[in-house]
């Protein structure tokens, strides 16, 4: 994971590890989100770009506070104006 847990739970405001396993998940998705938009693996880049990071904390943070009702388009949407300049035209 490139995004550590705890930054993760920090930025959520979670104390306690009872979702731990669901925030890890989450933190995966949003990295395999980011990688989809910008057609590359983030372990590529030698440092994680804030744009990046961002990217992943709103992917996190909407897929945990909404996941009752969240809507992947309108989060991959704004992830992928958050990633544009570092995109790739191809894989």
């Amino acid at each position: 994971m490139l995004t550590s847990l705890e930054d993760i739970k920090l930025y959520l405001r979670v104390e306690g590890d009872e979702e731990d396993t669901l925030i890890t998940s989450f933190i995966l998705t949003a990295q395999e989100m980011c990688e989809d938009i910008l057609r590359f693996k983030l372990e590529e880049l030698q440092i994680l770009p804030e744009q990046v990071k961002q990217a992943i904390f709103y992917a996190v943070g909407n897929m945990y506070e909404e996941r009752e009702r969240a809507s992947i388009k309108e989060v991959y949407d704004v992830i992928k104006r958050l990633l544009s300049s570092y995109r790739k035209e191809s894989w």
